[in-house]
C-alpha cells in the first residue's frame, strides 16, 4: 500500500511516531561511539525486527535539529520525538537500519534553538565530527551495507548534511562514505557563500513559507550546484512534524527577521508528501529490493 494511503487510513501520521507503526516494537540499542577529543558520542541504533544481527542492510544516519533528538514535554518526554520516531519506524518498515547520533547531551546541552549562532558552544564542526565518528563506527559493523549508507538531517542537522557532503572539505574521509543525503529545510547561506559543491547526491526538502531557514538561499544553492530540491507550498519550518500545529516561536533569535521570532509546525498535506518523497528518493538510489 502506498504510504499516503496507509497514513490516511491510520489518521495521517498517527500510525508512526505514536507507537502504531508496523515497526513500533523495534527497540533501540544505545551505543557509545568514540568521538574526537575523547568524547563518547551517544547514539541510538534501530534495526528491522526481521534482520539477523550480521545481515548487511542499508543504513540511514539521522541527524537531529537544534532541539535535539528527544521530546521535551508530554507523554513522550525523554523519548525520541514524534517526528524522529515516526521517520524511524517508516525507514525500519523498508528494511533499513537507523542510527541517531546525539550531538547535544554528551556536550551538556539540550537545545540550541534559543541560542544565537555566535553564542553556541555546539557548532557545525562538532556535528561534522560526529558524522565522521558514526561513519567510522559503521565501517566496523557486520550489518552495514557499505554501498548503501544515507544521511538524513533536519534543520541544523540539514546544515550538517551540507557540511558533510561539501567537496571542498579538507578533513580525511572515513572508510565508509554516504551514497546519498537528504536535508529537510537546512540553512543554506553559508554553503551558498562558499560555492558549495556536493561530493555525492544531495536532495533538499524545503518549506516555501519557512521564515526560520528560508528556502530562497537553498533554491539558489541548488541552482548553483546542480543539487536537487523540492519546494513544498504553504509549508513552514518543521512542516513534516506529524503532531502539533504551526506556532509562533518568539524566542528564536536566528530567523529571517531577527527579533521577531519564527514560525514552525506541521502541514498535514505536504508533510506526508515529503515523507513519501524520502522513501522514493532512497528507492531511486537503491533500486534493488530490500527485504524488511
Amino acid at each position: 500500500m502506498h504510504l499516503l494511503q496507509y497514513l490516511h487510513r491510520c489518521g495521517l501520521w498517527l500510525c508512526f511516531g505514536l507507537g502504531l507503526g508496523p515497526s513500533a516494537h523495534a527497540q533501540p540499542v544505545s551505543e557509545l561511539v568514540p568521538g574526537i577529543n575523547g568524547l563518547a558520542l551517544k547514539t541510538w541504533v534501530f534495526h528491522p525486527l526481521q534482520k539477523t544481527h550480521d545481515t548487511p542492510r542499508p543504513v540511514v544516519i539521522a541527524l537531529h535539529g537544534c532541539g535535539g533528538i528527544y521530546a521535551t514535554v508530554g507523554s513522550r518526554k525523554g523519548q525520541l520525538s514524534a517526528r524522529h520516531q515516526g521517520m524511524t519506524d517508516l525507514l525500519l518498515a523498508q528494511g533499513y537500519s537507523v542510527v541517531w547520533p546525539d550531538s547535544l547531551t554528551p556536550r551538556q546541552e539540550t537545545s540550541l534553538c534559543e541560542q544565537s549562532m555566535a553564542s553556541r558552544q555546539v557548532r557545525q564542526s562538532h556535528r561534522l565530527s560526529d558524522v565522521h565518528a558514526t561513519l567510522a563506527w559503521l565501517a566496523q559493523q557486520a550489518w552495514t551495507d557499505r554501498q548503501r549508507v544515507a544521511l538524513l538531517g533536519w534543520s541544523n542537522g540539514g546544515n550538517t548534511v551540507l557540511a558533510s557532503s561539501d567537496s571542498q572539505q579538507k578533513i580525511p574521509q572515513p572508510s565508509v562514505t554516504p551514497d546519498v543525503a537528504l536535508a529537510f529545510y537546512p540553512g543554506c547561506k553559508d554553503a551558498l557563500r562558499r560555492a558549495y559543491q556536493p561530493s555525492w547526491p544531495v536532495h533538499m526538502l524545503l518549506g516555501a513559507a519557512d521564515n526560520w531557514t528560508p528556502a530562497a538561499p537553498c533554491v539558489a544553492l541548488g541552482q548553483q550546484s546542480g543539487m536537487s530540491f523540492k519546494l513544498y507550498p504553504d509549508s513552514h519550518h518543521g512542516f513534516d512534524n506529524p503532531v502539533g500545529q504551526v506556532q509562533h516561536l518568539p524566542r528564536v533569535p536566528n530567523g529571517q527577521h531577527p527579533g521577531l521570532g519564527v514560525h514552525a509546525g506541521r502541514n498535514p498535506v505536504t508533510g506526508p508528501q515529503a515523507w513519501q518523497d524520502v522513501l522514493d528518493l532512497l528507492k531511486q538510489r537503491w533500486p534493488d529490493p530490500v527485504s524488511p
